[in-house]
């Protein structure tokens, strides 16, 4: 699977509601093929972040960069920007229905994106390597199942950029790694990731330093593959 990605940059980012601002001051810059996890507590604004990136939520102040698109902008580059991210995961907006089973979800991905075929959606799965019974009720799914199916049916519709929230979410520490690893995969395929969750990922070499709140870390080595 090959998918043209493409970069990500913000500058003095920010969005600010009723009760002040949500985050502000964010800079970064995401290569295509790069792969983002912001982090941070509940309330911190990282999925406020995650969404405003993918150019839907209004910014307050500041401007991202998607493409050669920008926000604020034009009506038609918000647009633009809407067709090229495509959200997998951003509860309680995006989420998938609990009550459908996995082929029912795969049935229902394919008609409402007709570009997007069954053979799409297992190459996609077998490279997140999940394998879910296709008779399961998606809420019946191990949490680490049910991210990497939400993360599979949109990589299947080849998004320039997949945006993920709550990426470990409910999931017990031995699947911190499988999943982190599955998203290395989705952007060695050239797909930008843009991933949000409440720990910071595990420090290292191949990790940049932190962003201003809501922090951020970028691994630049997925914009070349997989790590080792």
């Amino acid at each position: 699977m090959e998918i043209q990605g493409l970069p990500v940059t913000a500058h003095g980012l920010a969005v600010h509601g009723p009760r002040g601002p949500v985050f502000e001051g964010v800079d970064l810059e995401v290569p295509p093929g790069g792969l983002l996890v912001v982090h941070g507590p509940g309330g911190s604004g990282r999925t406020s972040l995650l969404l405003a990136l993918a150019g839907r939520m209004r910014i307050t102040a500041g401007g991202v960069q998607v493409g050669r698109h920008r926000l604020p902008g034009r009506r038609r580059d918000a647009a633009a920007v809407r067709a090229a991210a495509a959200v997998a995961r951003a509860e309680p907006a995006v989420a998938l229905e609990g009550r459908l089973t996995v082929a029912e979800h795969i049935a229902e991905r394919t008609w409402l994106h007709p570009g997007t075929t069954r053979a799409q959606v297992a190459e996609a799965l077998a490279l997140t390597g999940t394998d879910p019974d296709p008779a399961a009720l998606t809420e019946d799914l191990p949490p680490a199942d049910r991210v990497l199916l939400a993360v599979a049916l949109t990589l299947a519709q080849a998004p320039a950029v997949l945006v993920v929230d709550d990426l470990t979410r409910d999931c017990p520490p031995t699947d911190h790694d499988r999943i982190r690893q599955a998203l290395r995969r989705v952007a060695g395929t050239g797909c930008t990731v843009l991933a949000a969750d409440t720990a910071p990922p595990p420090s290292g070499p191949h990790l940049a330093p932190a962003l201003p709140l809501p922090r951020a870390h970028y691994l630049p080595e997925a914009a070349g593959g997989e790590a080792a």
